[in-house]
């Protein structure tokens, strides 16, 4: 490659990595210690590939480990007397609490989706929301954030990330649009009560600890369970407005599997020529089509009916659903399949109402669960000789038959394609739910099934009673007993495999073993961060530089710097190093510790500028994220927290 192109190629790049290297060289010179420059310095490496991608974020963070190990080979030329981090910690990342829960919670996560419970949820929320990101968005946002108030924030996420795959899928809304706004508000659910994340789980016992070294006269009270619900809601309603006002500007469109079911209608039309849509028509009582059966009109009007729903339980489609004797009732739904002129025609023909989207058949005729396929006739088929008429294929096989393709031409409905012998080497194109075609697979015999890439995983309604035990069981483990928060969630991912729920393979298919290298790999750093003093400097050199200032702007200038450090350490870690800071300037500055001790617990929480937060890097992957996707949608979040925090916590103390 010529060196001119890729220098312009990469001149952001590069005009970036100047800048890093003459702040490290800066900042070099006014540190207290090496090690801590040498902390410095790969934290601004770690900040450089991460905003920059200058590899993927998963291979940057394993890359920063790495690093911070080989300092244990070259210590002394380092000038340091012992590594950053010592080699017997290096991994410890990979059996900590943090991605051990992770791991349960993704497991526990596809358990419930397995036994179909996650599609219902879905089914609920699009039923009662619609199918546009203003209506989705507060409904699955605003269940995350009061789910994730009373269990760990990235065990909500987990659990509704295949609910936002499911509704992503139905609504062809692409999963970047979604995901951000439930992963945010799952974050957001955290400060809702004092269960609802660590730091806060953890400030009574720090609160404690500070009480011993205060006079009687300037000791701090506890706070109880419910003492910030007022801030935490306030937070998860700004978040939400946030997203519904200016999702539409901050969020990527990046493709998703929402996407699939247009190329797929693309791919037909351009192989077959079939250029059909797929509608909801409602059938009024005074409609002159009241009566008739389906076979006295698909022929004339040149579309096909693939499903009925006739009153509230009565759902037709697949085998045994909709035949050519069905009568058509008044007020029934029909699903029908054609061009958009026959549909046109046939509506205006009897005084029917054609809806702008799926409503009845939201689920039964999404993308996930049937579609468009294509079947090849094999010389062994008993099929050869007869016609879809004589085998009564839509009520046998579930195959609503649009096309035959044969030698080349293609014959359509209205074509008398029902009423044509198949042949050996027919390709049928066909509307069919997803269970009949992975049930028509297995039949060698007579189908030959060549659309391959659609879902047909095992769904198991008949373990949901175990799944939901199990489910429940971690979560009390969770809440009422002392258990770790990896062993509780561990006990409900191992019952989801004894039970049968899950086998192994799917459990360990379940992991997104992306997200557990990112998140392991970057806690030795946190760690390098506090062990060598850095974390310390930074906030002692920030609050010196602020001097003589009012109460208010201490209090910002401790939740920026609580920010800061939970990007780059754990936010445990960050609140045990600044609550004792917080608590101090409080009493200097004649102001109220626990308050300023409360500030540092909710600040942490603040985290949504780079997929360093469990829950980030839960949903970048899912949803095709990038690191400026954060920076851009996260930056305004990160603002919006500050100011709405700060403003609840001096309102409410």
């Amino acid at each position: 490659m010529d060196i001119s192109a890729f220098v312009k190629e990469n001149m952001k790049n590069l005009i970036a990595a100047i800048v890093f290297i003459l702040l490290g060289l800066y900042l070099a010179n006014i540190v207290p210690s090496v090690e801590i420059a040498w902390v410095m310095a790969i934290l601004l490496l770690t900040i450089y590939l991460f905003a920059f991608e200058i590899v993927p974020v998963d291979v940057a963070a394993v890359t920063v480990m790495v690093i911070l190990g080989l300092t244990g080979l070259v210590a002394t030329q380092m000038g340091l007397s012992a590594p950053l981090v010592d080699s017997k910690d290096l991994f410890n990342g990979f059996a900590g609490n943090a991605v051990m829960s992770i791991i349960a919670v993704m497991i526990i996560g596809s358990g419930l989706d397995k036994t179909g419970l996650m599609t219902k949820v879905a089914s609920f929320i699009l039923k009662i929301g619609g199918s546009t990101e203003q209506r989705v968005i507060p409904i699955v946002s605003g269940t995350v954030g009061i789910i994730s108030s009373f269990m760990q924030n990235v065990g909500a996420a987990a659990l509704f990330l295949p609910v936002v795959s499911r509704i992503s899928t139905r609504t062809g809304l692409p999963m970047s649009r979604l995901l951000m706004p439930m992963g945010f508000t799952a974050i957001l659910g955290g400060t809702v009560t004092m269960v609802g994340s660590s730091p806060l789980i953890l400030l009574n016992d720090l609160i404690k600890t500070s009480n011993t070294a205060l006079p009687a006269d300037r000791q701090m009270e506890y706070f109880d369970i419910f003492s910030v619900t007022p801030i935490g809601l306030a937070l998860i309603t700004a978040g939400i407005l946030y997203f519904v006002i200016a999702g539409r500007y901050v969020l990527p469109k990046n493709k998703s599997e929402g996407a699939s079911a247009g190329s797929a209608m693309d791919y037909f039309q351009e192989l077959y020529g079939l250029d059909y849509d797929l509608n909801e028509i409602q059938v009024p009582s005074e409609s002159p089509l009241v009566g008739h059966l389906l076979e006295d009109i698909e022929h004339d009007y040149k579309i096909r009916i693939i499903a009925m729903q006739r009153g509230t339980e009565d759902l037709r489609i697949g085998p045994g659903g909709v035949a050519r004797d069905t009568p058509i009732e008044g007020g029934a739904v029909l699903g029908i399949i054609g061009s958009a002129y026959a549909i046109r025609g046939f509506a205006d023909k009897f005084g029917l109402k054609v809806r702008n989207q799926l409503e009845s058949f939201t689920d039964a005729l999404s993308a996930a669960k049937a579609g468009i396929a294509e079947i090849v006739i094999p010389p062994s088929s008993s099929l050869k000789g007869k016609s879809a008429r004589d085998v009564w294929m839509r009520k046998s096989y579930g195959l609503s038959l649009l096309a035959i393709h044969r030698g080349g031409e293609t014959i359509r409905e209205g074509d008398g394609v029902r009423d044509m012998p198949l042949q050996a080497g027919d390709t049928l194109v066909v509307h069919v739910t997803w269970d009949a075609l992975a049930r028509l697979a297995k039949d060698t015999k007579n189908f030959v099934v060549v659309t391959t890439d659609y879902p047909h995983e095992e769904v198991r309604p008949h373990k949901l009673g175990f799944a939901l035990l199990f489910f429940f069981i971690a979560l009390s483990l969770v809440l009422f007993s002392d258990l770790r928060l990896s062993v509780s969630l561990l006990v409900g991912a191992m019952g989801m495999v004894l039970s049968g729920v899950l086998s192994m393979d799917e459990a360990y298919e379940a992991v997104s073993w992306k997200t557990v290298f990112l998140l392991a790999s970057l806690i030795p750093l946190g760690l390098a961060v506090e062990s060598s003093g850095t974390a310390a400097w930074i906030a002692d050199a920030t609050l010196r530089l602020m001097g003589d200032v009012p109460t208010w702007v201490l209090q910002a200038v401790i939740a920026t710097l609580a920010t800061f450090f939970t990007l780059v350490m754990s936010n445990v870690g960050a609140t045990v190093l600044l609550v004792p800071l917080a608590v101090n300037i409080a009493i200097g500055a004649g102001a109220d510790p626990a308050v300023f001790a409360l500030t540092v617990a909710i600040a942490t929480s603040n985290s949504f500028l780079i997929p360093t937060h469990q829950v980030n890097a839960l949903i970048m992957g899912p949803g095709g994220y990038r690191v400026p996707d954060f920076l851009k949608a996260g930056g305004i979040m990160t603002v919006l927290f500050l100011i709405v925090s700060l403003v609840m916590l001096n309102l409410v103390f």
